[in-house]
């Protein structure tokens, strides 16, 4: 077991056994290890234990008074599938213990025995639970089609963007990623993930607008069988998808009343309860958010709780639109395009123009519907929504001024691809990779700007 799979601090202990000195030293001893320990001296105490809090492991005394060990193992199996269960019996009852096994039990111990094999076998069940957990996260994850992206841009305001990624993506902070609609605000969520020592663990996430609030409670804690009309099965929420991992709650600024004070107890100790449920569980989750709303302004009109605002807002980062983004208009365009188009300089002048009220996804939207229209493989200007060929200059500017700021951008874009050709040492496929672009994309560049 590796040190960064096992973490003592985080294991929830369950001790059960009538025998209050053998119950006390094994306390005693995974306190001191750092162990979350609680006890019990009875099968009753011990699923009345259970209904509260969810444990890791439990050690359950296989012959007590009352609720014998077989009989707590089978209740604990079916109300906790996901603890692991290890059985303590004497000599006499070796044959219950094997049967213990096979309703599901992790191992068994024979009394007496030393207390570092007991706690070597927790580890090992913990590792177990640890392992089945991260295959059930890993699995929603993919059920809920998550796919990786890249984020495209050497513009100035982007190059401020990924120095702030790379600072800000190792840190376990709460990090509030703010941006008009269609900026890519998922896109950087999935990059500080992928810098921070979570990234092998899952990224969940979710838009709360795009859920009434009676599921967005179900959806971010899970709920139990049972707790609202349809509720069939216990399903767990997303923060237990993510435990160990990242979450990502876009549009946090919809969340309703009731549910940030929900999620802010969670930021604060960890501690969670499903819907329908009074038992106790325990997460460790990143959470980035995002908002393309103007959070101080809602903090100040009473809209939006001031403590958790400070809990999701540890570091801000502002992605900008679009229209602020000089120099990056071919390098998007390429990208959506694919390998196999080219774009009419004429055409890429007008959406350079434009001023792209809905940002980097209206982008896409013009460009695949550009590719309907056109014929293959070039994309010329009549191909182009209305909307964008018409478009007066940005800013209102004239027609001189914009074509003077387009001069302005190519004589900065030919500097940049000369100085990354001198970098590379005239290495066409470096210099490619350097750039963000195929080789046959830079073959085109350097013929427009005629760069030998």
């Amino acid at each position: 077991m590796t040190k960064a799979m096992y973490d003592p601090k985080r294991i929830d202990l369950l001790v059960v056994d009538d025998d209050p000195d053998f119950r006390g030293s094994l306390v005693r001893r995974f306190l001191r290890r750092g162990y979350q320990v609680q006890e019990a001296a009875s099968g009753e105490q011990a699923l009345a234990l259970a209904e509260r809090r969810q444990f890791d492991v439990a050690i359950l005394d296989m012959v007590m008074p009352g609720l014998s060990g077989l009989d707590l193992l089978e209740r604990l199996r079916s109300s906790h599938p996901e603890s692991e269960l290890i059985m303590l019996t004497g000599q006499g009852t070796v044959e219950t213990a094997v049967r213990a096994m096979k309703m599901g039990a992790y191992d068994y111990l024979t009394k007496p025995f030393p207390l570092a094999e007991l706690e070597v076998l927790i580890e090992k069940a913990y590792e177990r639970r640890l392992l089945r957990k991260e295959n059930r996260q890993l699995q929603a994850v993919i059920n809920r089609g998550q796919q990786p992206a890249d984020i495209i841009g050497r513009s100035p305001a982007m190059r401020e963007v990924f120095r702030l990624i790379e600072r800000a993506g190792p840190t376990d902070k709460a990090i509030l990623i703010q941006g008009e609609s269609g900026t890519g605000k998922e896109l950087v969520a999935k990059a500080l993930h992928r810098q921070s020592a979570r990234a092998e663990k899952p990224l969940v996430v979710i838009n709360c607008a795009a859920l009434p609030e009676s599921l967005l409670e179900s959806e971010l804690f899970g709920h139990e069988k049972g707790s609202f009309t349809g509720a069939v099965a216990a399903k767990p929420g997303l923060f237990e998808l993510a435990d160990g991992g990242t979450l990502f709650i876009d549009e946090i600024g919809e969340l309703a009343g009731s549910l940030q004070a929900k999620l802010l107890r969670v930021l604060e100790d960890g501690s969670m309860r499903r819907v329908g449920s009074v038992k106790e569980r325990r997460v460790d989750v990143r959470l980035l958010a995002a908002t393309n709303r103007d959070m101080a302004k809602d903090v100040a009109a009473g809209r939006f709780r001031e403590d958790l605002y400070y809990r999701i807002n540890v570091m801000s980062l502002l992605l900008p639109p679009l229209r602020e983004r000089a120099g990056d208009m071919r390098l998007l365009v390429e990208k959506f395009l694919g390998a196999d188009w080219t774009i009419e300089d004429e055409a890429l002048a007008a959406l350079s123009r434009y001023h792209w009220p809905g940002n980097v996804r209206q982008l896409i939207n013009a460009i695949d519907r550009a590719k309907i229209m056109a014929e293959p493989p070039t994309i010329r200007l009549s191909d182009l929504p209305a909307d964008v060929v018409h478009a007066p200059a940005k800013d209102g500017h004239h027609d001189g001024a914009a074509r003077a700021e387009e001069d302005r951008l190519a004589s900065i874009e030919r500097a940049h691809i000369v100085e990354i050709l001198n970098r590379e040492s005239g290495n066409k496929a470096r210099a490619a990779r350097a750039l963000g672009v195929n080789r046959r994309s830079l073959y085109r560049l350097l013929e427009k700007f005629d760069i030998q």
